[in-house]
């Protein structure tokens, strides 16, 4: 009655360098989010590389939106690697992935160790998540592909307020990757959703934005004005 000892097997790159780290689990609650869940960490993780052969290259992007957001927040070296490398470099060389696995689990086991129940510095793991989780159920998107486009949002609410120029670096990304930078989307429903989002404070929504490649902040954006930019994205 107090729970039983567990472990996760990831078998995505998504679950390997984001989702099976940090004992977040949560089940969405019609179009919102992990409404509902729990903060309990498992007891072992076991990464077992061999499992990515027979995964489907959609899952390969998937997986890297996790990358690339790591890098945009606290890696501005990856994020040049990432740069310089291609989706079809990492899933034909098993060091260069292993190496880029390795590096995305060990930045959030470090954020995770730090701020376990997401007080301070975790909440930059949320970078790309705040309107990428009010689309990802209401236009059927995968995780990956909704968090890109919130990335690329995001860096351009981050240009507006932080004076961030390097947005079109992290579209360019995004793209390389093969993932999706935009989708049309009806801003009233998007912020009807965003508005019950976890990370909002009264009448503001901790927005996290870049202040440039590899250092990210938690900016509190007041809701009546996030209605408003999001309305012009």
């Amino acid at each position: 009655m107090r729970g039983i000892r567990f472990g996760f097997v990831p078998t995505t790159i998504l679950a390997l360098v984001d989702a099976s780290i940090g004992g977040k689990n949560g089940i969405d609650v019609g179009v919102y989010k992990n409404m509902v869940g729990i903060i309990r960490q498992p007891s072992f993780l076991l990464h077992d590389l061999s499992l990515l052969q027979s995964l489907p290259e959609k899952e390969w992007q998937n997986g890297f939106a996790e990358i690339i957001k790591h890098a945009c927040i606290k890696d501005a070296a990856m994020f040049k690697q990432l740069e310089q490398h291609s989706l079809a470099d990492y899933m034909k060389d098993k060091k260069l992935v292993a190496e880029l696995v390795q590096r995305n689990a060990l930045i959030k086991t470090k954020v995770v160790q730090k701020d376990e129940f997401e007080k301070g510095d975790r909440r930059l793991l949320n970078y790309g998540h705040t309107i990428g989780h009010a689309i990802e159920t209401q236009y059927g998107l995968m995780h990956g592909e909704a968090v890109a486009i919130g990335m690329v949002y995001a860096s351009q609410i981050s240009e507006q307020l932080l004076g961030f120029d390097a947005k079109e670096r992290v579209k360019a990304l995004i793209e390389k990757y093969q993932l999706p930078t935009t989708i049309s989307f009806d801003a009233k429903k998007v912020f009807e959703v965003l508005a019950m989002d976890k990370k909002r404070v009264q009448k503001e929504m901790n927005f996290v934005l870049l202040n440039k490649i590899g250092k990210a902040i938690v900016h509190p954006i007041p809701l009546q004005r996030l209605e408003k930019i999001i309305n012009k994205l």
